[in-house]
Parts: structure tokens; sequence; C-alpha cells
């Protein structure tokens, strides 16, 4: 029995520096028995209209930051720090104080939305698009609505914006995935099953719409309509966990009602990636930003943990310069003029300054270029070679050989071959993309099952001068190397002729009529989409590719290694590395010379 819906919406103009409007109804157009609660944080000048910032997610528009994640909060800027604060959101406490609105909103069937719970679905998103024209048209509303937020409250953000919702002028999406598929759900394949869990289980279904004992758990307020059972619950949600292990393929339903054309993103764009976001994030801010329609549109690069950038004073002046030039009229930068803003800002990694230390990462200098990739580029082989080196120049391969390694690697048992460059003889800067050649084949053990199937996990490392690897800092705050690839050998398809396919990014559609068989003993020429990276190679530092069969050091938890999608019957075995003159094996590195 669904719940019966009451009226929460509570008005206060005094206990806070600004008007708190708690649990507003949004009602949807495309559902017209549904609703979205939302809470308003607004200044309190009486008759002026401001300008909107919406965000749209699943963490609990009532559950204060310190509750979610109290460590973070401590370190947050403390200037974002209010009453309202929330996690992976922008804080009402100082936007409201530079003239902002801010909405906030529970999504469809999370905290005190009523509504079938499927993040990430056309449905949600069709209620997103509701809210931000319910936002522009409301009295104190501009009619100026922009989307700035973290991680899952930019990932949504493309979408929404595909759909041009009426009142949107801008988007900032700030570390966030733009296609479900490739960056988040199934890496070259694979199923990324670990952080899946552990992110539906701790900040998902334990906010579902109807759970009870929130106020209990300190997990914001109690449903103001009430609680449903876990039976009832558990029909009212689409299963992340499940449905990312039985759905393999890109064109079936699940996937394929996800899907959009990131060319129908019109409005001016700030996508900012992060260096260290090489298991989630980083590949879809970039080919957000790239395959985005807008006519003015900007790539930012930024280092540091994903939660607290954000907040970083210099960083939230560049978010308030391109959100005032939009939504106020105020470009005191010239976001609005094209080609007066360089449309690329990357942060270059050079030295080993630590990880997680956000003072130490300042030493770090910014550049602009006006394109991406870098026109520049000189996309460099790496040849790999039988004795484990990597060599500039094309290996004499005399006879043919193979290196053969351990299926079925995990970060616990890794089970992998290191190719190593020799120390660089001067500075060389290495950032955009790469592509690594390598002809595989894999055998069975002499009494275990004829494997079907071969898993590619690579691993770009750097080794500084004083031969000790620099570590970044990963979404956690975790160790992580330069970049990691992957691929499932019989999805090695590649549609050369798809608009989107590049040397330097070869596009796979991941179908189910995609799948070619992996025979013992067979060769496989495949071409292994290594997410973008950045370091500035000091002379006598040296650059290390890892292969692997599973999961290695920097995977933090994002691991692959699901009993199912991973089984010892299709992948058990032995893996190979082939050499020949015919079978060449390299990395592509993308070599930048100075301007």
């Amino acid at each position: 029995m669904p719940l019966e819906l009451k009226d929460a919406h509570k008005v206060d103009e005094s206990s806070f520096p600004y008007v708190f409007e708690q649990n507003a109804v949004v009602p949807l157009k495309t559902n017209s028995k549904s609703i979205i609660r939302c809470n308003i944080y607004r200044p309190k000048s009486k008759g002026e209209k401001f300008p909107v910032l919406v965000t749209y997610g699943p963490y609990g528009k009532d559950i204060h930051y310190k509750d979610f994640h109290e460590k973070s909060y401590s370190e947050v800027n403390p200037e974002h720090h209010s009453e309202h604060s929330a996690w992976e959101t922008p804080d009402p406490g100082f936007w409201t104080k530079h003239g902002y609105a801010v909405v906030r909103a529970d999504e469809r069937g999370l905290g005190q939305s009523p509504g079938f719970l499927d993040t990430m679905s056309r449905g949600t998103s069709e209620a997103f698009f509701d809210v931000i024209e319910w936002a522009a048209e409301q009295p104190w509303s501009s009619g100026e609505v922009g989307l700035l937020g973290i991680s899952y409250y930019a990932g949504s953000q493309w979408r929404v914006a595909a759909r041009q919702p009426k009142g949107l002028a801008a988007i900032i999406p700030w570390e966030g995935m733009s296609d479900y598929y490739r960056d988040r759900c199934r890496h070259g394949g694979i199923f990324s099953n670990q952080f899946i869990k552990f992110w539906w289980d701790r900040q998902v279904v334990s906010n579902q719409y109807g759970i009870p004992g929130r106020a209990a758990r300190n997990w914001g307020p109690d449903g103001v309509d009430g609680d449903l059972s876990d039976e009832e619950r558990e029909k009212n949600r689409q299963d992340q966990n499940v449905d990312n292990l039985i759905n393999q393929f890109r064109d079936q339903e699940y996937y394929a009602s996800k899907e959009y054309d990131m060319n129908d993103v019109q409005v001016p764009l700030l996508s900012v990636g992060n260096w260290g976001g090489i298991l989630l994030h980083l590949r879809g801010n970039i080919e957000g930003y790239q395959q985005a329609g807008s006519k003015l549109k900007y790539l930012r690069m930024i280092t540091g943990r994903h939660d607290l950038p954000f907040y970083y004073k210099e960083e939230v002046e560049v978010q308030r310069s391109f959100l005032d030039a939009f939504l106020k009229g105020d470009d005191r930068v010239g976001w609005s003029q094209k080609g007066k803003v360089p449309t690329v800002d990357i942060v270059l990694r050079k030295g080993d300054v630590g990880f997680n230390d956000a003072e130490a990462e300042k030493v770090y200098e910014r550049r602009t270029e006006n394109e991406w990739p870098i026109s520049r580029t000189r996309y460099t082989k790496f040849y790999l070679t039988p004795s484990k080196t990597l060599t500039q120049s094309e290996p004499v391969v005399r006879r043919p050989q193979k290196l053969s390694y351990e299926a079925l690697g995990s970060l616990e048992n890794p089970k992998l071959l290191q190719f190593t460059a020799a120390p660089f003889e001067e500075e060389t800067e290495i950032t955009g993309h790469i592509v690594t050649h390598l002809n595989v084949s894999m055998s069975a053990h002499a009494t275990g099952p004829t494997p079907s199937d071969i898993d590619i996990f690579l691993t770009l490392r750097y080794i500084s001068p004083s031969g000790k690897e620099v570590q970044y800092t990963g979404t956690a705050g975790d160790p992580i190397p330069l970049t990691k690839g992957w691929l499932r050998v019989s999805l090695r398809k590649v549609n050369t002729s798809h608009p989107r396919h590049r040397d330097w990014l070869p596009h796979r559609d991941y179908f189910g009529t995609d799948v070619q068989p992996v025979i013992p003993g067979d060769i496989y020429p495949v071409d292994v989409e290594v997410w973008p990276t950045n370091v500035v190679v000091e002379k006598g530092g040296k650059i290390v590719l890892e292969v692997s069969s599973g999961d290695t050091q920097g995977c933090g938890r994002f691991q692959h290694d699901h009993p199912e999608d991973r089984s010892e019957k299709k992948l058990a075995g032995m893996n190979h590395i082939r050499f020949s003159e015919r079978y060449l094996n390299y990395v592509t590195l993308p070599v930048i010379p100075p301007k």
C-alpha cells in the first residue's frame, strides 16, 4: 500500500541567515500522482528574485554533512560550514550570501520523495527535469537555473541538460561520470562490483523513502509520510548490485534506457575533472566536455580528494565567476565571450609531493590550452619487449616468444607482468589519452576447465629519478598510480565507423552482438583504452606498464572481483602476451612538446 502524502512544507524566516523552506513540493508533469520534495534556501531580501542552484540526488537533503562523513566535513573550508551543509553539494550559507537561492531535492524514491527508486534512470532524470523547470518558475526565482555539485550530483547533470529544460542556464559537473556503462559499471566490459555495492548499501538503500529509524540512526529525520515494510521497499526499488551483474551489454534494456545524446547538452558548460579519478569520474568529465554540443564549454583539471577541492577558496571563485556570468550577467572573466578564456585549464603533476596532502599539491603549476586533446601531442609508441622493457625502437624478435602470467589475479594475490622504460634523458610531459596494443592468448591448466575469456587489467606507473614509485591522491585519499585501463577480450570488437572512434580512443559499442569467441591457443590483437592522465616525467624518471589478470595496487574501493562475472570456469588458466615479427606490442603515450 502506498503511503498517504502529507503536507510537510514549513517556512522558517528567522532561525538562519537565509530563509529556509523544508519539504517544498514539486509536482511531476510526467506523473500527476507523484511529487518530489525539496528544501529551499534563499536570501532574505524581500521582493528580490535570485538565480537558483539546483541539486537532485539520493543522499538525503536533510542529512547534514557532518553526519554523512564527519572526517571529511572537519576538513572542508570553514567558509562552507553552515546549519544545512550536505555531502557533495553547494553550501547554502555561502551561496545565499552571494545572492543565490539553493534548491536541494530528494531524488524520486529517496529521502522524503515518494516513488520508485531507480537511480540514474530515464525516469528519475525526467523528475529532475521537472524540478529545474519548477525552480525557474518560482516567484523568488530570476528564472535562471544553474547546476553545481560533485560526483552523483555532477553525473546527473549531463543527462538532464541533454533534455534541455526551460530555465537551465549553465552547468558545472564537478567530477561526474557521463557514461554509465563505460565510466562506472563495466570497465572494458568487466563488472566494477565493489564500489557499486558499497555505494548502494551505505548511501542509497539506507535513505530509501519509507525506511524506518532514520532519526535514531542520525541519518536525517524520519519519513514525513510514515514507514514502509522491508518487503514493500524491496518491491519499490531497482537494485544496482543485481542489475549490473545480470546485464552485461549496452544494448540490453537496462543500460539502453539510460543512454542519451551528449550533443544535446547545449548550455554553457564547465566540466571539472580530477587526474586522480582513474576509476570512476575522470573519463566522463573529459568525454562529456568533448561530446557536449555547447558553444561555450570549458574543461578544468584538478588534483586532490574528490570531496575537498570543490570547497577550496580558489576553486569556489572559479565556480562563482562562471555562474555569475551566465546566471547574473556579471561576466568578470570573459566566460561568455568565445575565445576570451582558454577552453582547457590543466594542472601539471611534477615531482613527488606525496598523496592526500592538499597543501603539498599546491606546488603543481597550471597551464591553459585552447583544445583537448592538445593539438601538439606527439603520440609516441613504447614497444613491449620479451625482456620486459619498454623501448621507443621497434624491437627485433627473431623467433616467436611469449610471456605468461596466471589468470584470475586479485588485489590480494596479483598476477602480473611489468614492462619498464629506460630512464628518460630529458624532462618529458605526458598528457592525454593512452592506447595499449597487445597480442594476447590463453591456455588451460592441465587439470582445470577450458577458459573462454581473458580479462586484461593495465596500470601505468611513474618511477621518480630516485627509484621510488610516485603515488598520487585517489578519490578517497588513497595512494594511486598514474592511470588504469581494462578490457574483456570477448568484447574486443572496435567500431571504427562510429563518429566517436579516434585513433587515440578506440570506440567499442559493447553490444551483445559484439561478443567474439576466445579460444585457447589463438592469438588476439587488442587495443585497450587506458584512461587519460598527466605526468611530467623528470630527467632520470621511468614509466612502467603493468599487465595483470586482476586488480592491483591503486584500485582502492573499485575492485572487479564478483565471483560470477569473473568465474574460474570462464577465466582460470594462463594468460600470455605474444611476441614475433608479426605481433608487436606497444603502449602509445601522448607526449607534449613545450609551447
